[in-house]
């Protein structure tokens, strides 16, 4: 037996919803990646470069520092 509602369709405005822009979404993205595995957050903010290599190290050697210097990465680098 199926009861029938009647449910008016909306149009969802994501703007409204979340207003930020693009890029700062993925800035926000490349940050939680810093915190969560600091090697794909410099990864994402700059490649393979000396940085990558430099985080890859720090995390090996310990977690925090390879967390600090990905955030670090991310917000100089903006």
């Amino acid at each position: 037996m199926f009861l029938a509602c009647d449910v008016e369709e909306q149009e969802i405005d994501l703007k409204k919803i979340c207003p930020l822009k693009k890029e700062t979404k993925m800035e926000l993205v490349k940050i939680i990646c810093a915190i969560l595995l600091p090697p794909l957050g410099v990864f994402l903010q700059v490649g393979i470069g000396k940085h990558f290599w430099i985080n890859i190290i720090l995390t090996i050697l310990g977690y925090i520092p390879g967390i600090v210097h990905a955030v670090w990465v991310v917000a100089k680098n903006k």
